[in-house]
């Protein structure tokens, strides 16, 4: 019994020794949201930056960034992003073979942070091709 509990006793100390240690990240986004204004189909491909910090006192870790439409390509770095440290997920929406006209376009990002999923947005509005 005694064994049971001493054994209990140092699981518990030791998972929050290690909480400590390791800390918790948190994803702190600059904007979530960013618009491409009008743009002509002529030069269909747009991207934009979004920067993030990590304001959390642990190691942060983008998981995957996943847009909602094949059209618009996210990317970003796999290595952790030390606490105070900054990174940046860079997104490209390519309209070519799309009809012209406003559009709006989800970019979930999955972390390790207290905040495991957060939505960045683009939008914008593709005007028709002046080439004939």
């Amino acid at each position: 019994m005694k064994k049971i509990f001493l054994t209990t006793i140092l699981l518990i100390v030791g998972i929050f020794a290690f909480a400590t240690i390791h800390g918790e990240a948190d994803i702190k986004f600059e904007k979530n949201t960013h618009d491409f204004g009008t743009f002509s189909e002529d030069s269909a491909e747009v991207t934009c930056t979004f920067k993030f910090t990590n304001t959390g006192d642990g190691m942060l870790i983008i998981h995957q960034a996943i847009a909602s439409c094949g059209c618009t390509v996210p990317q970003y770095s796999k290595e952790p992003i030390k606490p105070g440290e900054s990174g940046e997920i860079v997104v490209t929406y390519n309209g070519a073979g799309r009809f012209p006209g406003h559009f709006k376009k989800s970019i979930t990002v999955r972390t390790n942070g207290k905040n495991e999923i957060v939505r960045l947005y683009i939008t914008g509005d593709m005007t028709p091709s002046t080439k004939k």
